[in-house]
């Protein structure tokens, strides 16, 4: 978000302060939706799961988008399937994997989400099939 107000470089330093501060107040609940989010797709039942962590992790872009609007920051260009794909997603904050967060060790925790669902899944199936008449 920092990247962008700068980048945009036509707020004065209380605005880019202000900007600052706000985006720092909407981290700490945006995160806790977040990861309550996560807890409960965690919890739910392989079959039942509809979508996937990188879903639910890109819903933190909310805050900052508010952010960069209220401050008056003019969205990024992006290309035709960024917009087509992310049309919320006006400043490229979307993350594209896990590991876009900042910690490349997650990146491939989603192959691994996908690879164990998709195991259990499977070996639900296989059960089924051995079991029917």
């Amino acid at each position: 978000m920092t990247r962008l107000v700068d980048a945009f470089g036509r707020l004065d330093a209380s605005e880019r302060a202000a900007a600052v501060a706000a985006a720092d107040a909407a981290a700490g609940p945006a995160v806790a939706t977040v990861v309550d989010a996560l807890r409960r797709l965690f919890a739910l039942d392989p079959a039942e799961q509809r979508t996937t962590p990188l879903q639910i992790v890109r819903g933190l872009v909310a805050a900052p988008t508010a952010v960069l609007q209220a401050a008056g920051v003019p969205g990024v260009v992006r290309d035709s399937f960024e917009e087509r794909a992310f049309p919320a997603d006006e400043y490229d904050l979307v993350p594209r994997t896990l590991g876009d967060l900042g910690n490349p060790d997650l990146g491939p925790l989603l192959l691994a989400w996908g690879l164990a669902k998709a195991a259990a899944l499977r070996s639900r199936a296989e059960e089924r099939d051995r079991d029917a008449p």
